[in-house]
C-alpha cells in the first residue's frame, strides 16, 4: 500500500507494528528458554503477556476504524531479532548470554518506543483520540519494560564481566614477544 496521506501512512505503520508485535511474540519464548537468570526469565515472560495485549490493541484500533487489519512485514524489527539471535548463538557463558539477551531486548524496546511514539502523534493529529490513548498505553509499557531491563542489566552485566575476567585468569599465560628497545626495520 502506498502512503499518499498521513492517514495512509498511519495505517501502514500500524500494520507494520502489528507484524512487529507478532514477531516479538514468536521470539520471546526462545529468549526466555535461553536466559539463565530467573529475574530475566520472569521479566521476559511478563513482557510476552503484555506484548499479546499490545497486538490486541492494534486489532482494536483497526476495528474502531472499520478497517480490516492486514499485517505489513516489519523488516526493521526482523533484522533486529535476527541480529539478536546471532549474538545469542555466540554467547557460551550463561551470564554473557543473559547480557546479550538484555541488549537484544532493549534494541527491540527502543525500536518500538520510536514507532509507537510516532503513530501516537499521528493518531492525535488525525483526531483518533481513542487510538492515541491506546498507543500511549503501549508506549508507556515499552518504556517500563526498558527500565526493567536496565535494572536487570546493572547486575547481569557485572556478572558477565566477572565471568570473562575469571576465564582470563584460568587460561595459561601465552608467551608474549619481548619488546626490544630497537625498532624493527622494514625490508623492501
Amino acid at each position: 500500500m502506498k502512503a499518499n496521506s498521513l492517514r495512509e501512512l498511519y495505517v501502514k505503520e500500524l500494520q507494520d507494528l502489528y507484524d512487529a508485535e507478532n514477531q516479538i511474540i514468536k521470539a520471546l519464548p526462545k529468549m526466555i528458554d535461553n536466559a539463565s537468570s530467573e529475574e530475566l526469565q520472569s521479566a521476559l515472560n511478563e513482557h510476552l503477556e503484555v506484548t499479546r495485549e499490545q497486538a490486541q490493541r492494534i486489532q482494536q484500533i483497526f476495528s474502531d476504524m472499520g478497517q480490516k487489519l492486514k499485517a505489513e512485514k516489519c523488516k526493521g524489527l526482523e533484522g533486529v531479532i535476527r541480529e539478536g539471535n546471532d549474538v545469542l548463538k555466540d554467547a557460551e557463558d550463561d551470564d554473557v548470554r543473559d547480557a546479550a539477551i538484555i541488549a537484544s531486548a532493549q534494541k527491540v524496546e527502543h525500536y518500538e518506543m520510536a514507532a509507537y511514539g510516532t503513530v501516537r502523534t499521528w493518531a492525535q493529529l488525525l483526531g483518533e483520540d481513542e487510538a492515541a490513548d491506546l498507543l500511549q498505553q503501549t508506549l508507556d509499557e515499552e518504556k517500563e519494560a526498558d527500565q526493567k531491563l536496565n535494572q536487570l542489566a546493572e547486575e547481569i552485566n557485572i556478572e558477565a564481566k566477572e565471568a570473562a575476567e575469571g576465564e582470563e585468569e584460568e587460561q595459561p599465560q601465552r608467551a608474549r614477544p619481548r619488546k626490544s628497545g630497537t625498532r624493527s626495520r622494514r625490508v623492501a
